[in-house]
């Protein structure tokens, strides 16, 4: 690759625990490419994720995550963003120009993934899930608008889902 082509990036969107992070580095792997994860970004320069959104507002982190989007995708590699990175109007401009994969799953699958996993929007919440399926249902038109592929992780092995999205990544360089 000369330093006049733009490194290969592909995005990772779609809801808690879709397996994003999971996902993400197998398919990096099979890419030779670095992983981002961008909500571990923000934690390492800006602290928790969940101190932010009790100090700070959620607003103030969606700016926080649209600067860590940015500086990702520029680098290049395999990005997962948080499941809410698709609300800000501005991310998702970013995500115009750069290959985007939707992971989805199931609410059912959803239970076992989310137990003890330390997630704002959900901490606090006598039903999770539900409270899963609502943020979901709000921000599925937003994951669809930007997506380029969809894949369901709700029931196949990641490698084979990795190997999916590797190879549909490769077609499109």
């Amino acid at each position: 690759m000369s330093s006049a082509e733009p490194p290969l990036t592909l995005v990772l969107v779609g809801p808690m625990a879709a397996g994003k992070t999971s996902v993400g580095r197998k398919v990096a792997r099979l890419l030779s490419v670095p992983f981002i994860d961008t909500d571990k970004r923000i934690a390492a320069e800006h602290g928790p994720i969940p101190q932010i959104f009790a100090e700070r507002g959620e607003q103030h982190f969606r700016e926080l995550e649209r600067a860590a989007v940015a500086a990702a995708i520029a680098e290049g590699g395999v990005v997962s963003l948080g499941g809410g990175a698709v609300t800000d109007a501005g991310t998702r401009a970013l995500l115009a120009q750069h290959p985007v994969v939707f992971l989805t799953v199931d609410a059912d699958v959803v239970a076992h993934r989310i137990r003890g996993a330390g997630r704002p929007l959900l901490d606090g919440e006598e039903d999770p899930v539900e409270r899963w399926r609502t943020i979901f249902a709000q921000r599925r038109d937003w994951y669809e608008q930007v997506a380029d592929l969809t894949v369901d992780t709700s029931r196949r092995p990641m490698r084979q889902l990795a190997e999916q999205i590797a190879a549909w990544r490769k077609e499109q360089a």
